[in-house]
Formats: structure tokens, sequence, C-alpha cells
């Protein structure tokens, strides 16, 4: 067995090797495109150790490259392999690799042996490792005659296995005639090389079918041992005539069970050694007999178990480390302990070491002319040595090259030729094996290519790594160059990694990183590029996750799993449950962000995972659902053990609902005093099911349970039986009592009466005494009814008290009460506080100070002290407004205090009063303080008016609160440009009785910011900030209004309106004058009824009176008597237009729209103005 795990290791040692080989050749090898001339490279090869099944054809593996394409030939055995003499073998085209027919006729031990592959072109011969080939061997057990083990119990025993010897070795395990594993712990376990361990017998080892298979894994066989039988004798079960048959000389002996110290098993002795190799596992075991069952303990001698490489197996008898090194060598013991003694055993380690890599010799590629180094270092224990072989022949004996010398570990060349191209093999062996490898030189001159194809797409996530590759070939070796964009520079800097391959990586790709990448790449002989593209995408995230649930069973539930992705990926979301996929169930509903469960049932319950898939990346979230329900009310109670003050309850619990069961709730009724209301009882932990309960007498006692759980609590059980206890006299008095006068003269004795079970017999009623505190008095007492106070009347001001109070019922008093101090009613202060002095600190605050007053004139509980204070009036300002006092309340006898927030340049006045329960006393006479200068609040305004040229005019307010006397204004200001950069600043000091300014010579069309505030004596107050701008210079503006300046322009405008005056002035008099034209023709044809007659015959309108014509017109006139205009009748009509409110005139005199038909309300009464519009009315709506 263990030298299979070891072989396992060192296959997994040898795949880690080849990975982190394979991850160096591709960022520092160069490689040779096939379509040069290169030596051959071994590229696929057997293992070293090759165990091949006996009934399949072999297959010895030899893969190569090189151009041109190699040759193969094999030896065996160290001699010339001739395929072409065996039938069985063959060799596949193109190819080394071979064949041996097996499956017709052949036998796999005919051809047991080493093999080496040798792959030749004209350019070198590169050699395999020598593969030793091994048919695997499975052999039957060896027939023995197996005696029936007899054992006294407590004994130790061993069931050797003894498995034939295979190739590889067999899995070894213990089982029954029904299959069955033989279980096994802490006393029976199974041993490195498989026998089987009992610690001690016992009698339910007894059995006739240990039975010990060995498993053959290459052939897939498990081969059986015969049964072993154990009978395990007990010496209480013997009978007489038995015991009377076993002699004294009887190897296990008449003896009773007895205990037993450890005895190791195995290892045996008390020192052993152990060899193992660099990488492998190394495993230690103890087993040890003894009674009570040895537990096992490990430690190293002098140092500490290597920590995450350190397991123990087998119920702490095998110590595993894995991956071993040579700092493992030590001595490790192991103690076997049990309550009798302990037994150890130390096992010297020492690590040895197969040759491993240091530096493998890799490939050299070289120009002519160039130097190179073959470079072959390795270690090991024993250190390993080294020999070169040249196209698989020793060095030494190989032809004669010029340009190479060797020089131990390392092949120097120097002005190597084409002739110098060959292949050279570096052997590192020891006694525990060996390393080989191939490594050519390849002379070569060759302009760069490169070998990635052009204008590949890279697409990355954000934030992570990418790798652009740059695939290159060239002799001698080109420089990598790499440039972003079309005309970007040379890449450089810590934000890249450049690869000897020629690959480009980003650490961390961001949005800015897309774009077009250009890799260069240029020797002696020429140059090349390639262009590859990079687009970074928006990472895939899961912005709402599943959450955890917990759902009651019928319920319906949903999972939340809303995602932000790039939008040019096509995410795919797919729900697991348990790591599989979702039931196949219609009650599971997958919509475009969620999963929603109907009606959940208990199976339900899991982990439900979301993924999240794109082509770039993967996202998951999990939550876990948990149904569960609220637990079953308990049932079946039953009341036991009744005694005068106590009862046992108990009861079976219901069903939890998959939600354990936290504690049980016990809850009484008292049908005596409370019939019908449940109170609390005690609660108990989920785990008990019977609880003794205390009682109460005089109480007719039912119970019932509730169970809890997380989810909430069971209905009620059912009630219990009732118990009615015995009366006995109160075993408690009432509680929190206390005596506080309400008035000066009297004192209110009050306490929490007894709940009615507490009261234990009928008649409850209590005991109140009192009596003066430090005064020879004697007790006063009085008897009262089921109440909760008593008052005492006629005592002095604030003394204090003894109080008690005692419970009795008619079967007697409860105990003794304790006595508790109370005090008479408080009455007010008598006097107030002297000495107070006032210490002015800044111009904001005060501390105040004052003498106590003498406890007995506080004639109370002393709360503290109160300082009333109000500001009389502000320095800086006469204005008067009302006084608003300030409380500050200090507690407790302090004599001092702060007065915060006080207004700068202000007069106060205070005064301290000291305070009780009842009130406050009187004032102490009133103090006066003033508070110093402060720096002012910002002005109260900044306006910024009459921007000119080169000047503006600023006009201010005073600040609001100066808080002291204002010396001066600070003004500051500085122009800001088009970006909105400021210039330089520029300061000017204004006298405090200015509120205006006007700046001049500043710069046209300029903005500019400023900063305005006010100072006392103290300092600066907040400044206000504003902005304004010069208006633009006279040859600006000159440009933008040169058509309003041009002769033609000012004629043409005149003309016009010359034109309209006279237009405006012929119709005015045509229309006083009754003419007909468009629109007196319309208002002929609807006269307003106001003015013409009305026949008398039908109703009808009259004309117009010419002797009307010169009569002024009434305002509204021509309007209907609905007070509505018509549009039809007004088209043309300009009655309306004397204010001008819907007519306009644009600025080239044009007259803007007619009556547009809309309703105008128009005065009912009260408008005495009724003058038509005249020339000059209209003018003034063009002007």
């Amino acid at each position: 067995m263990q030298p299979k795990i070891m072989m396992k290791k060192k296959s997994i040692s040898a795949s880690k090797a080849s990975l982190v080989l394979f991850l160096c050749q591709m960022i520092s090898a160069l490689d040779v495109p096939l379509d040069l001339s290169q030596p051959p490279t071994i590229t696929q090869q057997s293992p070293k150790d090759y165990i091949v099944d006996p009934r399949e054809n072999i297959v010895i593996q030899c893969e190569a490259k090189g151009k041109p394409p190699p040759s193969f030939s094999w030896t065996r055995n160290g001699t010339h392999f001739d395929i072409d003499k065996d039938a069985q073998v063959t060799m596949k085209p193109n190819s080394g690799t071979l064949v041996i027919n097996i499956m017709n006729g052949g036998k796999a031990e005919a051809y047991e042996g080493v093999y080496q592959c040798t792959a030749r072109n004209e350019r070198g011969a590169a050699i395999s490792n020598n593969i030793v080939i091994r048919p695997s061997r499975s052999p039957l057990w060896t027939k023995e005659k197996l005696e029936p083990n007899q054992v006294r119990e407590g004994d130790s025993l061993v069931l050797h296995c003894r498995p034939p010897v295979g190739l590889p070795p067999p899995i070894i395990f213990w089982m029954d005639n029904a299959f069955q594993r033989l279980p096994q712990s802490e006393r029976v376990s199974q041993g490195l090389n498989g026998d089987l361990y009992f610690s001690n017998v016992q009698p339910e080892d007894t059995r006739e079918d240990y039975i010990c298979y060995a498993r053959f894994n290459h052939t897939q066989t498990i081969q059986q041992k015969q049964p072993i039988s154990v009978k395990v004798f007990s010496m209480d079960s013997l009978n007489d005539t038995i015991a009377a048959n076993l002699s004294d000389t009887d190897i296990y002996g008449a003896r009773p069970v007895t205990e037993r110290q450890p005895v190791l098993l195995t290892p045996t002795g008390s020192t052993s050694t152990k060899v193992e190799l660099r990488g492998n596992v190394l495993l230690l075991e103890c087993i040890a007999a003894g009674l009570p069952t040895p537990v096992i303990r490990w430690i190293k001698e002098g140092g500490e178990l290597p920590a995450n490489r350190t397991f123990f197996e087998n119920f702490k008898k095998t110590l595993k480390i894995i991956d071993v090194s040579e700092a493992d060598s030590g001595n490790y013991k192991c103690i076997a302990r049990n309550t009798l003694g302990s037994a150890h055993h130390v096992i010297s380690v020492t690590v040895k070491a197969a040759p491993y890599w240091i530096t493998a010799p890799r490939n050299l590629v070289l120009s002519p002319g160039e130097d190179g180094t073959l470079i072959c270092r390795a270690n090991g224990n024993p250190k390993p040595s080294i020999s070169w072989l040249a196209n698989g022949v020793p060095i030494a004996i190989a032809p004669e090259d010029p340009s190479r010398k060797v020089d131990g570990d390392t092949i120097i060349f120097s002005h190597v030729q084409e002739r110098s191209s060959a292949v050279y093999q570096c052997n590192a062996s020891n006694e525990y094996g060996y390393l080989l490898a191939n490594a050519f030189v390849n002379v070569l001159a060759e302009p760069p290519r490169i070998l990635t194809p052009a204008n590949k797409l890279y697409q990355v996530i954000a934030d992570s790594p990418a790798l652009l590759d740059c695939a290159y070939f060239g002799s001698p070796k080109p420089e990598i160059e790499w440039f972003k964009g079309v005309k970007g520079s040379i890449l450089r800097g810590s934000e890249y990694i450049f690869h000897d391959n020629g690959s480009l990586e980003i650490p961390v790709a961001q949005k800015d990183s897309t774009g077009t990448y250009t890799c260069v790449a240029r020797n002696k002989l020429g140059k090349t590029q390639n262009e590859v593209q990079l687009e970074i995408k928006d990472p895939t995230v899961i912005i709402k996750q599943p959450e955890y649930k917990v759902i009651q069973r019928y319920g319906q539930v949903s999972f939340e799993c809303v995602i932000k992705h790039d939008s040019t990926l096509l995410p795919t979301v797919i729900w697991l449950k348990d790591n599989d996929e979702l039931p196949d169930d219609e009650r599971f509903l997958v919509g475009k962000d969620n999963l929603t469960i109907m009606n959940v049932t208990d199976k339900d319950d899991g982990t439900y995972t979301c993924i999240v898939n794109t082509t770039l990346d993967s996202v998951s979230a999990s939550a876990v659902l948990t149904v569960v329900a609220r637990p079953n009310p308990p049932f079946d109670l039953e009341l036991t053990g009744q005694l005068e003050r106590s009862v046992e309850l108990s009861w079976i619990p219901g069903d939890e609902n998959n939600s354990p069961i936290t504690n049980f709730v016990i809850e009484y009724e008292d049908g005596l005093h409370e019939p019908g209301v449940w109170h609390f009882q005690t609660e108990v932990p989920g785990t008990q099911t019977t609880v003794q309960l205390k009682l109460s007498p005089y109480v007719n006692y039912s119970f019932r349970v509730i169970a809890v759980n997380e989810i909430g609590r069971s209905q009620p059980s059912e009630p219990s039986e009732q118990y009615l206890t015995k009366s006995s006299n109160p075993d408690e008095n009432p509680s929190n009592v206390q005596g506080i006068g309400s008035e000066p003269d009297n004192l209110v004795i009050t306490w929490e009466s007894l709940k009615g079970f507490q009261s234990n017999g009928p008649g409850l009623q209590y005991k109140v005494s009192w009596r003066q505190k430090d005064v020879d008095d004697e007790w006063t007492s009085v008897i009262v009814a089921n109440v909760s106070k008593y008052i005492v009347s006629g005592t002095p001001t604030f003394v204090p008290y003894e109080i008690k109070v005692q419970a009795l019922n008619d079967l007697g008093y409860a105990p003794e009460p304790s006595e508790v101090i109370g005090h008479s009613g408080e009455d007010l202060p008598m006097v107030a506080p002297g000495n107070v002095q006032v210490h002015v600190i800044n111009s904001t605050l005060a501390k105040v100070h004052w003498d106590p007053v003498p406890l007995k004139t506080v004639r109370g509980h002393l709360q503290g002290y109160k300082v009333y204070y109000w500001k009389v009036q502000s320095l800086s300002r006469r204005s008067r407004r009302h006084v608003e006092k300030k409380i500050l309340t200090f507690r407790g006898n302090k004599t001092f205090g702060m007065l915060p927030g006080l207004e700068p340049y202000s007069t106060y006045k205070l005064n301290v009063r000291v305070a009780n329960g009842k009130g406050e006393g009187p004032a102490s006479p009133d103090k006066v303080f003033r508070t110093p200068e402060g720096v002012p609040s910002s002005p109260s305004f900044l306006k910024i008016t009459n921007p000119t040229l080169d000047s503006l005019t600023l006009e201010w307010g005073s600040p609001t609160h100066p808080n002291g006397v204002l010396t001066s204004y600070i003004l500051k200001f500085q122009p800001i440009n088009n970006t909105h950069e400021l210039g330089p600043m520029v300061e000017i000091r204004i006298p405090a009785n200015e509120s205006s300014l006007i700046l001049k010579n500043l710069n046209y069309s300029t903005r500019y910011k400023f900063y305005f505030n006010a100072q006392t004596s103290v300092g600066s107050g907040n400044q206000i900030t504003e902005e304004a701008v010069t208006i633009m210079d006279e040859a600006m503006a000159s440009r933008q209004v040169d058509i309003a300046t041009q002769g033609w322009f000012i004629g043409l405008m005149c003309a016009v309106a010359l034109l309209i005056l006279i237009l405006l002035i012929v119709c005015f008099i045509r229309r006083n004058k009754g003419g007909k034209y468009p629109v007196k023709e319309k208002e002929d044809a609807h006269a307003d009824p106001e003015i013409q007659p009305m026949k008398e015959d039908d109703g009808t309108f009259g004309e117009y009176s010419d002797a009307e014509d010169h009569k002024p017109l009434k305002k509204g006139s021509r309007t209907p008597s609905d007070r509505t205009v018509k549009k039809e009748d007004s088209d043309d009509s300009l009655v309306d237009y004397g204010e001008g409110v819907n007519g306009q005139f644009n600025e080239d005199g044009s007259f803007i729209g007619q009556y547009s038909g809309k309703k105008e309300k128009e005065p009912a009464e009260g408008n005495e103005s009724s003058e038509a519009p005249s020339p000059v009315n209209a003018m003034n709506s063009f002007v």
C-alpha cells in the first residue's frame, strides 16, 4: 500500500514540475517555427516506470518534432532494438511510438526491459528517458491453514493479512461474508501493512468471517484471503465446568479481566528508523494494546510538526506529512497513554532526495558568430553527478566542436557556426534516481517574424489582467517593443509588464486601456510588426443578491438576483438547488431577476444559487431556504407529587415542525382570585419535559404549557387538572414602600399592594407604622384595609421618618418588614444665594459664582441652583426689544456655572435662586455685567449696480449684529476669466460710515468676484460674496449697432413712422364723421343698441344719426350688450386699443394682430373713462 501512495505522489509532483517547466518555456524560451531547420525535440514519451497490463497491447510512446522531420530508433537493455526482426512490434507512421502486439499471441513478460528512443535528423539527435517496462502482477493468495483465534476478553489481537506481492502493491481492506466493511475505531483498526489490530478484544468481536481483500488496480481484480475466526471468552460467562477444564498453564489462563497499561504492537522496540524521499508523503504509524484503549499522541523532538502539511489518520495512529523536505528530518515520538500509564516509540526520519532541477538546460537559438551557454544544475541528497551527451553520445567521445567548451554543469559556446547545431543531453543522477533533459543549439540567421495572428481581438473584464500575445521568432533574438494607438509612443512604466516571450501584460486593465496595440520585433536582419485590439468590458455584478429566507410551510418565497453587466455581453442566469438542477416542478417559477417557489414544502429546504455567466466572467451568489413552522402544542399534562408549596408538572412535546423547540413556557390560572386570566409561572429549556413548580397558599391552580421555537409560540396546551393549596399567613410584605409629603405638614405613606395569590388567605390587611427619625419616639401604628396609601397629618416640615408596612390576614402576620426612610412635605426655600460674582471670559461666555445657602433654609430636597439672566441692551445699537429671560439649572450643591451663547458688546443682568422639590426660593439681587466686543456678522446685503465700461457701483447694508463698534469694511475683488480661473486679488479698506462705493478703472467686459466683510477692533466678521460684469467697450458696441447708425436706415424708419401717423389720423377722422370703410360697414351691420334707436314695430336697429357724428364716443359703445366682441364684428376696429392690451406694434411700426376673438370682461360699473383712442395714444403703444 505504501509504495502505491508514493508512486501516486511522484506522479503529482512530476505533473507540477512539467507545468512549471511549461510556464517557464512559455515566458522565456524561443520556439522555432516548424518551417525552419531545427534539431529534434522530444514532445511525448512514456513514464520512466511503466507498468503495463499484461492482457493488453504495450504502447511505448515517443513523439518528436524537428525540421527535417526526425527518424526514430530504439535500444533495449542498452543494445539496438531491431523492430523489423520482431513481427509483434510495429512503429507508428511518422512517429517513434512502438506498439507491441500482446493480444495476438505475444507475452508481456518477454518484453520486460529498459527501452530508450532516439529521434535524429541532420541537425542532431534527441533521446528519451530510460523507460522500464514491467507487466503488472496480481498473484493468488498462497494456501494456508488458519487456526481459530481464541482470545480472552480484554487481551490484544493481531489478524495478519500477508497479501501476495503484486505489481504495483495491492490495496488492502477487511470485510465480512456480506461484503460489508468491518467497522473500525480507536480500539480496532487496520495498519499500513494491512493487518487488523485489536487494542483489546470485546465479546462483540466474536465472529467467523474476518476476511482480508487485496485489490489490484492495474488488472482490476480482487483477491480474497480465507476467512479468519475469532472467539472471545468472557470469564463472567464461563460455567464452572469450562473453567475447571482450563489448565494452569493455558496461554490465556483463567484470570479475570484486568486493565493493562499500553504496550506498542507496532512498531516494536523503543526506536526505529525511516527513510523517505523529498516530495513524497511521510507515513508514520503507532498502534498500541491496552485496556482502557490507549490514545495516541505525536510530537517532533526539538521542533514542531509542520503546519498545513500535517494530518492525522486512522484515529491518530498514523501521522501523515505531505510534500516532505530535508527540513522534516528528525525524531518523531508517538506516545500511547491510558489511565494506567503510557508507552512511547521514537522513529528517526531521514529525508533523502532524488535529483531535482535547479536550472534545467533550455534550447538555444543563436545566429552565426553569437555566444551562448547551456546550464544544467540539479540538487539532491546525496548530491547528484552531472554528465553531458551530444546527440546521445557522451560528450567526451563526441565529434570535436571548436566553439564548444564544457565546464562542469555548463557548456560555453563562442562564435558558433551553422555546423555547431546539435542536441545536448544533461543527466543528473544519484542512488535514488536520475533526471535527463534535452536542449538543442540551433544556429540560424533569420529576420524577425511575429507568429500571433494579425488584428487579434482580446476582450477583458475591467480591473482584471490583460495579456496581449506577441509570439515571435528571429535569429539573432529580436527585441520587442509595444506601442498603443496609431502614432503612440513606446509603452514603458510600472503599469505594464513585458514578458520575455513578447507578451504585454496590463495587470489592472481599465476602461482607458481599450485600443489598438502594436508589437514591433526587430533584429539586425530586419523589422516586423503586428496589431492587436483590446476591449475592456464592465464586470458582471449581482447588485441584489439572494438573501437567507425562513419561510413557513405552504408559504411563498422569492429569491432575487438582479444583475448589472456590460451591454455588449449576453448573460445567462442559472439557478441551482444544492448545487444541482432545480426540481422539475411547476411550483418553481424562474423570472428575469428572481426565483419564486410557490406553496413551499419541507423538501424545498436547501441552498439556492444564482449563477450568471458571460463569455468573459462568471459570478454567483447563494442563499439558504429554511422551511419551518411553529411547534404543535404539548399534550398529556400531568400533576404529580402534590405538596402544600410545590407540585411536579410533566408533559409530552408536540411536533417541533423542523425548528427545534428552544423553551417551554408554563402558565397558571388562579381560579379563586382571577378566573380566566393566565399568568407566567416559569420557563424551562426545550430539552426538559418536567418541572418542579413552587406554589403559593390559598390559590386554585391550573397549568398549561406553550412550546416556543424560532418561528413563534405554539397554541397553549389543554389545561391541567386543578389543584387548590391550603391557606397560610402572608409570606411577604408590600414592596416599594415610600414616604413623601404632599403638603408641608403631612406625610403620605404609599406601597404596592399584594396580588391576590400573595395574600395566602382571606382577610388581607396592612399594619402601617411610623416614627420620626433620630428622635426617641415610639412607633405609631394603624391597621388599614386592603388599600395602598395612608396619610399622616400634623407633621413638621421636611423631617425624616422611619416607615414600615406589614401584611396580615385571618391566619396571622407576615414576617417583620424592613424599614424605609421617608420625609414629610417640603416648603419653599427661605433665603437667596449670596455673594454672586460674574467673570466674563470672552464676548459670548461668562462664569457666575455664588455662595451656597444653609441646608436648613432649603426646607426640602436640594434640587440645585437656577441662574436667571437676560440682555438689558446692546451697546452697538439703540433699538430696544422685548426682554427674554433665560434660565440655566445647575444640579446639586454646585456653586458656579457657565453662561454660554451671550451676545457680544451687550449689557446683561442675572440673579440666582435655590430650588427644592417644592419650588424656587427668593432671587439674589440682580447682578449687571457687560460682554466685550466681538467680530461682527456679515453685512446684511451687497448690491452691485450701474455697470459701465470701467466702473461698478457697490451698495451695502451694515451687519445685523455689529457685536461692537464697526471700524471699517474690507472689500476684496478679483477678475474671473472664461475658464473660471481667478485673477489677482485687490483689497480696499472703507470707512465704517460709508454705505456705497464706485469702483473705477476696471477692465471692460470683465466678470469680477467681490468679497465683503465688516470689522470691529476685535477682528473681521464673515464675508459675503457677489459677482458683476462691466459692459463691453465702445468699439464692440458700435460694431453691434452699425446698422442703426446708418443714414439710409434712419431715414427709412422716419418715413415709415410718418406714413403710419398719417394713416392713423385719417382713420380717426373718417370714423368720427361716420364715413364708410370696411370696419364701419361691419359696425353698421351690427349697430350698438345703446346708440341706435330701435324701431317700434319690428324691434330692428335704426341708422346712425348724423347728429351723433361729433359726439364723443363712450368707451365700449361699439360693443354688444352681452359684453363680448365677436370675431367677425371687430377684425378692423381700433376702438379698444386706447391702452393697448391685445394690439401692439412691431419695432418697425407695423401693427401686430387684429381682434383675436377672445372674450374680454369689462367693468360693469364705475368706469368713468370714455375717451376715444387718440393718435397720441396710438403712438404711445409704438413708442
